[in-house]
């Protein structure tokens, strides 16, 4: 790459950033949270048409991506250094950085069933551990680790390999969090491994789960989760 080819690299990316309506998207997408266009457009008061213009722009220059979940499209920061850049930017405005509030009902935002696995709060950060403990590797479908299966599998987890048309696996977004929580087989198979120890409990009337007494203790125990 020659030096012109990074000016005209760098004053396409500042192009980008430096409109107002682009700009307060990125400041909005700083919660590391995933949005549709719909909900952007809302959030910094334009057209949808004008919002997916925008999103456009800002997916040429790498700044976001889309994730694509069921019907829906959601946009997201493309990268950890694209946020540590923007990091450095806001913080130098000295302004408060800008929410946009959830509509998910209280009582299921904490816990609750995403079809036959866990989703919420809860389940985004059993995720991000899981991680965080080298047990679960990957991008889009997830490795279990030998050291994963071995500890799953202590807790009566069913690491075993998924039917053929379901992934063992993956990343599901999550409807309150707009984060991702764990899918697929292994999802399913953790949230009955909890259910079956009495440390997640299904109410009757929602799609809301109670972590028990023993439940939180038990994942503090494992997964340091609260600590």
């Amino acid at each position: 790459m020659h030096d012109n080819d990074i000016e005209i690299r760098l004053a396409a990316l500042t192009a980008a950033i430096a409109d107002r309506t682009r700009a307060r998207m990125l400041c909005l997408l700083m919660d590391g949270r995933a949005y549709t266009a719909t909900e952007l457009s809302a959030a910094v008061d334009v057209a949808a048409s004008t919002a997916s213009s925008h999103l456009a722009r800002l997916q040429e220059q790498q700044l976001v991506s889309c994730v694509k979940q069921g019907r829906y499209r959601f946009y997201r920061l493309a990268s950890q250094p694209v946020a540590e850049v923007l990091e450095t930017l806001m913080a130098l405005t000295g302004v408060e950085r800008p929410t946009v509030k959830s509509t998910t009902p209280i009582s299921l935002r904490f816990a609750r069933t995403c079809y036959d696995h866990m989703a919420g709060e809860l389940a985004v950060l059993l995720h991000n551990r899981l991680f965080e403990l080298a047990w679960l590797t990957g991008d889009n479908d997830y490795q279990l680790s030998n050291q994963g299966q071995l500890a799953l599998a202590q807790l009566g987890v069913n690491c075993s390999p998924a039917p053929s048309r379901r992934r063992f696996a993956c990343g599901c977004l999550d409807w309150s969090e707009r984060k991702a929580h764990l899918g697929g087989a292994l999802g399913a198979a953790l949230l009955a491994a909890f259910e079956k120890r009495g440390w997640l409990q299904r109410q009757l009337d929602s799609r809301a789960l109670q972590l028990t007494a023993a439940g939180k203790k038990a994942l503090n125990t494992h997964f340091a989760l609260f600590v």
